[in-house]
């Protein structure tokens, strides 16, 4: 929904505590969105988030969710209303006083039953325990079940309450608070499940530790990390956390980078390195000036960017929704017909048929198909964050599940993006060999391409001052080269092709024979001379990242059908390169369109194509793709806004991890869905033969929601080198 500027003014983000399903989350947004001064409110389920549009208070917000008892703080202490503490009051309550309700229930019904046992069901000290234990137990579940009622919207809390008020009509008051207490019990197990769900991310924030160092003038002092600004220097001994993201600016040593990235070997960092918050210096002090604010760094932006994926619905669980607003009214039309067709057409008795009515009212619940995908999704985002690949929604992690083919960018994706010079031959032993690399090096320092930063890296290795040389009449030629005049001669510096197609004299058979003879070594060959003779030849590799052909493989092993590398290079090179990693095929000399449309041709052949590559020249193909994946070395902002996923840590091999840890998900997702409507079924049959209880109905519901669970948490702890998931 767009929201207007004057709305965006107003906006405030609050942490939800108690949400434990997906309705109560849909009502909580629409009480809120009734609230005086509120222009609009939106609830984000999987991580216990509101934002709101206008003015409103933490109370307002709380009496909003009263009805669920739930507790409201804000995000930043900035948007607390009148009242607030700026955290939850309910943060460190005690386990009992958060149940006191339903431990008090409990100890009613155990008394009603030895009341049951004592003096009968029918005597009124036993109706009276049992009673109270209803009433007391299920007073939220009444109040929102009997709004809901009156509404004529069926949930599972709707169904809950015409089961046990019917239950105690017809005389069943032990069964009834059965029921209230086993209900209690399925709903504290749901918001435990997600709460550890989104614990799971949220813990990443708090590996930043809460205070730095600081150096003010001569003094070091220990301040609040919120209190730091962009540009304070601040000081991490030896096995200290870095508390801000910022460069370094003095020492040196290895940090663990695990927490941001997922890498497990430490990086070695120097004076001018990019440090992270949250990562642990190794050994070494380390002088770090502050890039980024608290808010803004990026484990905190990593948080809020796989929260917020949590509201984009995976399609899984759009159907799941779409799927229970049919499947609640049927299961109300099937009770009704259960309690009333016997008795009016077969002569059956009422009270009986009446309480298998109830049953089916219990039975039918979708408390276990609703949670099953909401847990799976947000457990499988959180476990991929904790190993450095973010994924940006629900969505995106289902369609890669189902990817049949990737194209792959070469260079910064496939290669590590830092192309050097292998070769240098000059080709008269009269040339100044030091002065001839300054001249091509004073011609490249004005190109802003990779290759001619590694051709001016090699003159100043070899202290070639090129600096010393003036450029005239400067000319470019993409993809082809650069020309200019030096001392009076004109230079020309560029590919092979390019010589040839101005018809260069010097471009002999034998010179020829030696590029291609480097190019299929998988090097970029580079010639210069001026306008009467070929000079030198220069070849430049950028090597293969460690991890890429492992990756490739891996992939190939899951099933992937085709891995495509596209590139700009000439076709010897890709194709060096492509063998090298073990790819099925290259597509070289393509244009930034021409990756675009080469994404397209392999969509409408395979299908789902996902896009690998830098986040930048490599947008119009990302887009294309049906899941734009982005090489993003932590902290760019490209990679993190830009992409679907994006493999924090510039490592390969999580690639083939996402793909499994996505088939997972979705394998687990069908076998919750397929669980739940098996119980369902079952326990539904058993309306035949009239063996259909309360107790087999509540259980048959709250052992199916513990298993659909559990069976999602697994993926918190799902491994780099899971099994791939059968397609």
């Amino acid at each position: 929904m767009a929201v207007s500027t004057e709305e965006n003014k107003a906006k405030s983000v609050y942490r939800v505590e108690g949400l434990s399903c997906a309705n109560c989350a849909k009502t909580f947004e629409t009480n809120v969105k009734q609230l005086p001064g509120v222009q609009d409110a939106v609830v984000n389920f999987g991580a216990a988030k509101i934002t709101v549009y206008g003015e409103v208070t933490v109370e307002q917000l709380e009496e909003a969710g009263k009805f669920e008892q739930l507790s409201v703080y804000p995000e930043k202490p900035e948007d607390a209303g009148n009242g607030s503490a700026g955290r939850s009051a309910t943060e460190n309550v005690p386990f009992y006083r958060k149940h006191v309700q339903w431990l008090v229930s409990g100890l009613l019904t155990a008394l009603g039953y030895a009341s049951l046992f004592g003096f009968g069901e029918a005597h009124a000290l036993t109706k009276l325990l049992f009673g109270a234990a209803i009433v007391l137990g299920g007073f939220r579940l009444f109040a929102t079940g009997l709004k809901n009622l009156a509404r004529w919207r069926f949930d599972m809390r709707t169904l809950m309450t015409i089961a046990i008020i019917g239950a105690a009509l017809i005389g069943e008051w032990a069964e009834g608070a059965v029921v209230v207490l086993l209900f209690a019990a399925s709903e504290a197990l749901e918001r435990h499940a997600m709460e550890r769900a989104r614990k799971s991310i949220r813990s990443l924030l708090e590996l930043a530790p809460r205070e730095a160092t600081v150096r003010r003038g001569e003094r070091e002092l220990s301040v609040p990390v919120d209190e730091l600004a962009v540009g304070d220097v601040i000081i991490v001994k030896p096995g200290q956390k870095i508390a801000m993201d910022g460069v370094v600016i003095a020492g040196g040593g290895t940090v663990s980078e695990a927490a941001v990235t997922g890498e497990s070997v430490p990086a070695f960092k120097k004076e001018g390195d990019a440090v992270f918050a949250g990562t642990l210096n190794g050994e070494g002090l380390l002088e770090i000036r502050v890039t980024r604010r608290a808010e803004d760094s990026t484990i905190a932006k990593i948080i809020h960017l796989v929260e917020d994926a949590q509201a984009e619905r995976a399609p899984a669980q759009s159907f799941v929704d779409a799927f229970a607003r049919y499947y609640t009214p049927a299961i109300v039309l099937l009770a009704a017909l259960v309690a009333i067709v016997p008795p009016l057409f077969a002569d059956g008795e009422w009270s009986k048929w009446l309480y298998l009515g109830l049953s089916v009212l219990v039975v039918g619940c979708p408390c276990a198909l609703v949670i099953s995908t909401p847990v799976s999704i947000v457990s499988a985002i959180g476990s991929a964050a904790r190993k450095g690949v973010l994924i940006k929604g629900g969505i995106h992690l289902e369609r890669l599940g189902a990817v049949k083919a990737i194209a792959f960018d070469k260079t910064g994706t496939l290669t590590k993006g830092t192309p050097v010079v292998t070769d240098y031959v000059p080709f008269h032993d009269q040339t100044d060999r030091s002065a001839l690399l300054a001249v091509i090096a004073a011609l490249e320092h004005r190109a802003n391409h990779p290759l001619a930063a590694a051709i001016v890296r090699k003159a100043e290795e070899e202290g070639a001052d090129h600096a010393a040389f003036r450029v005239e009449r400067f000319g470019s030629v993409t993809g082809k080269g650069v020309r200019g005049t030096v001392q009076g001669s004109e230079f020309v510096v560029g590919s092979p092709a390019w010589m040839a197609e101005l018809g260069h004299r010097g471009l002999s058979e034998e010179r020829l024979t030696m590029a291609e003879s480097l190019q299929r070594e998988g090097k970029t060959v580079i010639l210069a001379g001026t306008d009467r003779e070929l000079l030198a030849l220069l070849a430049v590799r950028d090597e293969l990242r460690d991890s890429a052909a492992a990756a490739v493989n891996a992939l190939h092993e899951l099933g992937i059908r085709q891995t495509v590398m596209l590139t700009g290079d000439n076709r010897i090179v890709a194709e060096a390169i492509r063998k090298e990693a073990g790819m099925t095929a290259a597509e070289a000399e393509l244009l930034p369109e021409d990756k675009w449309r080469a994404v397209q041709a392999m969509q409408s052949r395979f299908g789902n194509v996902a896009m690998v590559g830098d986040g930048i020249n490599d947008a119009p193909a990302l887009a294309a793709a049906t899941v734009g994946i982005a090489m993003g070395q932590a902290g760019t902002d490209v990679a993190l806004e830009t992409a679907d996923i994006a493999l924090m840590g510039d490592d390969l091999t999580r690639l083939p991890f996402a793909v499994r840890l996505s088939r997972k998900t979705l394998a687990v997702i069908k076998e919750n869905i397929a669980f739940s409507l098996i119980v369902k079924l079952a326990a539904l049959l058993l309306v035949i033969p009239g063996w259909l209880t309360l107790w087999i109905a509540i259980a048959s519901d709250m052992g199916a929601t513990l298993i659909v669970t559990l069976n999602a948490l697994r993926l918190l702890r799902t491994g780099e080198r899971a099994a791939p998931s059968a397609q």
